[in-house]
């Protein structure tokens, strides 16, 4: 079935270099299509005005739309990582020239907010026990780049060690 809901990135005329940055990064990813401006503008005729591109199959389209609008943590995007290996690729490659935020939260160098998320964060606070989330959810405040092995210390109540 055809993506239909694909989502429009803006970006100040690095639409290009942002996909071949994205696309680099996740695995089944592509630049599908790049559109140019024409004599009727907005942008310079002949300049990119749309990269479109896939993030492991995922559609998105970075729109070379100029400075009137930038990124903020309102919008992010989740990748959901199989394991630690996943989360410490996808946290090195997207805070290179970005900035690391709390809880599994970053800006990549385009100023593009991600989450990246260890399997299993689900269960430790759905589960039935209010206080073993709690204890979770207050070591999840202290970090950076999520640390799953710890989270379950943490919510299992063992002391770091």
């Amino acid at each position: 079935m055809q993506q239909r809901i694909i989502p429009n990135l803006w970006f100040d005329g690095e639409s290009v270099e942002a996909a071949e940055f994205y696309t680099s990064i996740f695995p089944n990813s592509r630049i599908v299509s790049v559109a140019h401006y024409s004599e009727a503008g907005p942008g310079t005729a002949g300049s990119v005005m749309t990269v479109e591109f896939e993030l492991d199959g995922q559609r998105i389209v970075a729109i070379n739309g100029g400075p009137q609008f930038t990124f903020s943590e309102a919008v992010s995007l989740q990748i959901d990582c199989a394991d630690e290996d996943e989360v410490d690729h996808y946290w090195e490659r997207l805070t290179d020239g970005g900035e690391e935020g709390q809880c599994g939260w970053l800006k990549d160098r385009y100023g593009l907010s991600w989450q990246v998320v260890p399997a299993g964060m689900d269960e430790l606070f759905a589960g039935p026990d209010p206080q073993r989330a709690a204890r979770a959810m207050q070591t999840m405040f202290g970090m950076r780049k999520l640390d799953l092995a710890a989270l379950h210390s943490a919510a299992d109540g063992v002391a770091a060690a």
